[in-house]
Parts: structure tokens; C-alpha cells; sequence
């Protein structure tokens, strides 16, 4: 398979493709913030409601490398608009769910449209803007779910808080309907010859593809355990107090979407690995000092805007590794990209628990250094595509 030529649209189209990443972010970001609501609707414990982020997850990591293998030899527009169908089909099943149970088979069903959006639509805008251009297609495409990070989380939670957390999703699976139809009228069909199923799971068995997925594994790990735990990384700083933290996380994402944009054009510029090489050493750094930081304000501030903008630095750089291997797998390889990230945030999860628990909310910094200092070493290592 190839890449369709590159389009001098490239740009326009991956704006109008970011419109649905952002539907996916705000489909991820947003339960954690109406936990409580859907605990006291569905009487359920908080930790048990929060069990629909890890499903979400981890059917997304799972999902991710099968929808893209499935979609590898069909045209991309129609994998998008498909992925967007589901994307809608599962939060509108989630709104409607009476029951704990169909709640957690809604989000599995939502997180298998994510996976397949954001594997087809990476894809494509790689496509529509050839070799030279790829890094900056990539990040205008993930700018979608930083900007829903710092947005859409925030306008679904408070629709959640004003009119219940079944109308948030409702909001979502408009979205979803909005993103779709925005696709359909403006992105070209980007047709792609068919091939048979094997070659299209040959990237699994290639090991400069699993050397990318484990520097990607090992750096999302180290990202994610401090952000699950943010509130507990910088309680010293904000006392329990949730404007303080809001306002750390609104710097965070608004630092993400700054970040994940300027990688792509370095990313295009002097490479992907020299990029995550530099980010996951200087966010190293960032981490590491996070314990002294604290008890000043402006200082945690200051940590919170550059953590965010080297942590959204990795994605699309790692993203085009992956594409510069193979061009014409695209949807697998951004698939498999994804699949390794999600796997990462279910186990930042687990991994922070055991830190936070065992020494307190100042560790998860340090730990979190230790495990970008090793995807850099990943990263480095001669293996590696550039």
C-alpha cells in the first residue's frame, strides 16, 4: 500500500480532523470529573464508577491494534466516519444505560471508536501531508484532545454538575454526530489498495516497531504516574484547595497544547528521536525537582505549564516513527501507538497507587523521572528508526 500523494490542503484537512479528536478527549477526560454523579445515580461506590476510566483503557488498548489492522486496506474516510458511528453508538448506550453493568459495555463500545478514530484519522492526515510534512499533520490532529483536555473536559463537567452527568454524554455523542458530518463534507475519500489480513499484522513482528512501542510504554508510564496523581504530587503546594489545582491542571493542558504542536514541526525538522530524546530528558528534569518546588505557588506554576508542554511533546513524534517505518500500514502502526499508550495510563494507575501509598504524593516526581530517563535511553538506542 502507499500514501496517497500529498495534498496542498494538508493542513485544512487535518483541522477538520482534529474536530473529531476532540470529541474522542472529551470522551476520555471527561468521566473522571462526574465520578461522583454517576456513583450516586447508579449507587455505586466512587472506586467502583471509576472503574469506567480503567475499562475505557484498557478496551481502547486492546481494540486499538485490531480495529487498525481492520481498517489498514479500507479508505480512510470511510474508517473515520465508522470510528465516529461507534464513537456516538457507545456514549449514547452509556446515557441511556440503567445499569452499572451496560454503563461499563457502553464505554467499552466508545473506546473501541476512539481507537479506531485516532489510529484512521493520524493516519490519514500523515497521507495528506507526505514525509515532509507528517510531524505537523500529526500534532494539528492531537491538538483535538489537548484542546479537549483544557475545554471540553471542563464544559462537560459543568454540564454534568447543571443538568446531570447522562446529558455530558448525550453532549459527547453530539459531538461525535457533529465530527462526522464535518468529515463527510470536507476530507477527500483517500482510497488505498486492499491487502490480505496477514501482511497487515506484520508491523507486531517487526522489532523496530516493538522498540518504539516500548520507549512508548516506558514514557507514558513515566508521564501519566505523576498526572493521575497530580492532586497528590502538588498537594504541598495547593493545600487541598480545588481552585489552586484547577488552575494547575488549566496551565497543564493549555502548556499540552503548546507543546504537542511545536514537537511536530521540530519533530519534522531534526527528527523524531532526537525530539523525544530531548523531551523525555528535560521533563526528567522537571519531575525530579517537583519535590522542591513545593510550598511556592508561582514555582508549581511555573513546573505545571512546562510539565505540560514537554509531556503533550511525545506523542507525535513517536507517532511518526512509527509511520516512517511502513507508510502504507499507517492505521496499524498509529493503532498499535495508541494500544501501547493506553496500556501505559491503565498501569500509571496501578503503579502510582503503590508509590503514593507506600511513600506519599512527593515520590511519584521522582518516579517519574526514573522512567523517562529510561524511554530515553530507548529512544537513543541505534535500533531505533531516526
Amino acid at each position: 500500500m502507499r500514501d496517497a500523494p500529498p495534498d496542498a490542503r494538508w493542513r485544512s484537512h487535518a483541522v477538520v480532523l482534529a474536530t473529531g479528536t476532540f470529541a474522542v478527549g472529551t470522551d476520555a477526560f471527561v468521566i473522571a470529573g462526574l465520578l461522583p454523579s454517576i456513583a450516586e445515580s447508579l449507587q455505586v461506590s466512587v472506586g467502583r464508577a471509576g472503574q469506567l476510566v480503567t475499562v475505557f483503557a484498557l478496551a481502547y488498548a486492546i481494540s486499538a491494534p485490531l480495529v487498525g489492522a481492520l481498517a489498514a486496506g479500507r479508505p480512510l474516510r470511510t474508517a473515520v466516519l465508522a470510528a465516529l458511528v461507534v464513537l456516538g453508538a457507545g456514549n449514547a448506550l452509556t446515557a441511556l444505560a440503567p445499569t452499572y453493568s451496560l454503563v461499563l459495555a457502553g464505554r467499552v463500545v466508545a473506546a473501541v471508536g476512539a481507537a479506531l478514530y485516532t489510529a484512521s484519522a493520524t493516519a490519514a492526515a500523515a497521507a495528506l501531508a507526505g514525509p515532509a510534512r507528517r510531524g505537523r499533520a500529526i500534532a494539528i490532529v492531537i491538538t483535538g484532545s489537548t484542546s479537549a483536555l483544557v475545554l471540553g473536559t471542563s464544559i462537560g463537567t459543568a454540564v454534568g454538575s447543571a443538568l446531570g452527568w447522562r446529558v455530558t454524554l448525550w453532549l459527547v455523542a453530539a459531538l461525535s454526530a457533529v465530527a462526522g458530518a464535518v468529515v463527510a463534507v470536507r476530507l477527500p475519500l483517500l482510497r488505498r489498495a486492499a491487502a490480505p489480513a496477514g501482511p497487515r499484522f506484520a508491523p507486531l513482528f517487526d522489532r523496530r516497531v516493538r522498540g518504539v512501542l516500548a520507549c512508548t510504554f516506558v514514557a507514558f508510564l513515566g508521564i501519566f504516574v505523576p498526572y493521575t496523581y497530580f492532586s497528590a504530587a502538588y498537594e504541598p503546594t495547593t493545600g487541598g484547595d480545588g481552585a489552586h489545582l484547577a488552575g494547575l491542571l488549566l496551565v497543564f493542558g493549555v502548556g499540552g497544547t503548546v507543546g504537542n504542536l511545536s514537537a511536530g514541526a521540530l519533530a519534522d525538522r531534526f527528527g523524531a528521536r532526537r525530539v523525544i530524546v530531548s523531551v523525555t530528558l528535560a521533563l526528567a528534569a522537571v519531575f525530579g525537582a517537583l519535590p522542591l518546588l513545593q510550598g511556592s505557588l508561582p514555582l508549581a506554576v511555573a513546573a505545571a505549564v512546562v510539565s505540560g508542554v514537554l509531556s503533550f511533546g511525545v506523542t507525535a513524534p513517536a507517532q511518526q516513527r512509527l509511520v516512517t517505518l511502513a507508510p502504507g500500514a499507517g492505521p496499524v502502526l498509529t493503532a498499535l501507538h495508541q494500544s501501547a499508550a493506553y496500556f501505559a495510563v491503565s498501569a500509571s494507575g496501578v503503579v502510582g497507587a503503590v508509590v503514593v501509598d507506600g511513600w506519599g504524593g512527593g515520590a511519584v516526581g521522582p518516579l517519574g523521572a526514573a522512567l523517562l530517563l529510561a524511554a530515553a535511553a530507548l529512544a537513543g538506542a541505534r535500533l531505533q528508526p531516526p
